[in-house]
């Protein structure tokens, strides 16, 4: 009976074995859903210098970082670049560093005071006091709205929400890009694949 269960279970594991011909897949996807975010948030920094380096030096009311217009300037060609490495798939390994260390600076030190929750969502388990008081402010949007505007055509595409910009998504592209760097890119549909197999093999 044993062996039958063991022989069995083995017989699953070779049909799981059989999936790895396509393993390249995952880091494929991976790579694509990262590389418009990156792209998006090193543009938006880009085409605002100005405005990025006083938010990024200012201590009352943004970052307080040091040499803002170089930390500005790194953040938003790492960003920029990365996207683009991320969408070809070359020096992903490499290029997971800084973002991974982009995203660790943005959580501690941007979204970090606002708890987990990306969204304001008083019925979640991760809810602080923060997102909390806020349900109080968006039920008074609402009914602001129900009153004076056109509420049905303004929820008609989703529910009218609060951001509450906590570190949600930040971990989550640190986790995504945790696993790119051991994955690596990905085969068959990167540049790090060809190069590696024309110059390693």
């Amino acid at each position: 009976m044993a062996n039958a269960v063991i022989n069995f279970a083995n017989r699953l594991q070779n049909v799981l074995n059989c999936t790895r011909c396509a393993d390249g897949l995952a880091p494929l996807l991976l790579r694509l859903y990262l590389a418009p975010v990156f792209l998006q948030a090193g543009w938006n920094k880009l085409s605002s210098f100005e405005d990025t380096v006083a938010w990024f030096g200012n201590p009352d009311w943004g970052l307080g970082l040091p040499m803002p217009e170089v930390m500005a300037a790194l953040a938003a060609g790492t960003e920029f670049i990365g996207g683009i490495l991320l969408i070809v798939g070359f020096a992903v390994r490499w290029i997971s560093i800084p973002l991974m260390i982009t995203m660790l600076v943005a959580a501690f030190a941007v979204h970090w005071e606002n708890g987990w929750l990306a969204i304001s969502d008083g019925g979640s388990w991760l809810a602080n006091d923060r997102v909390m008081e806020a349900q109080e402010r968006l039920a008074a949007a609402k009914g602001l709205l129900q009153e004076h505007g056109h509420y049905d055509w303004l929820t008609g595409r989703g529910s009218i929400v609060i951001l509450n910009n906590g570190i949600e998504f930040a971990i989550t592209y640190f986790v995504m890009l945790f696993s790119l760097f051991f994955t690596g890119a990905g085969k068959f549909v990167s540049l790090d694949y060809w190069v590696a197999k024309k110059f390693r093999d």
